[in-house]
């Protein structure tokens, strides 16, 4: 059984932040605890704009605070996120995510699991890094 608590990984080798200063990742589960996917809670903070393109991993993305909205670069289309609203990103889907007029928390799961040591490229990908056997 696999517990933890965020205080934990706050400040820690396990969160992640943005070179630009958009966002936070806390990576709670990583693909080293073979789990078959990784489950993080990042922080979106208000008034930013970030660049993403999973073109490696799936995302399922569920808000559980604050606001902004998703812009799916491919069709134009923008959605309004909210507490309660999900997204996934089924499609490795191009988009840009916009903190609103609050932080956002997002809870996120990435299929396959991520390591921990990815950052977004210039593309918004993260790379493929296999977790030693």
């Amino acid at each position: 059984m696999i517990v933890k608590d965020i205080k934990d990984i706050i400040g820690s080798e396990r969160e992640t932040k943005a070179p630009g200063g958009q966002w936070v990742s806390r990576r709670m589960v990583l693909a080293s605890e073979k789990m078959g996917f990784s489950f993080h809670e990042t922080i979106i903070y208000a008034g930013t704009k970030t660049h993403i393109h999973y073109q490696n991993h799936l995302e399922a993305v569920y808000c559980v605070s604050g606001n902004g909205k998703i812009e799916d670069l491919k069709s134009g289309k923008t959605h309004e996120i909210y507490d309660g609203i999900m997204y996934a990103l089924n499609e490795h889907d191009e988009h840009y995510l916009y903190g609103g007029s609050e932080d956002m928390r997002l809870i996120c799961v990435f299929n396959p699991p991520i390591t921990g040591r990815e950052v977004h490229d210039e593309n918004g990908v993260y790379p493929l890094i296999k977790e030693e056997e």
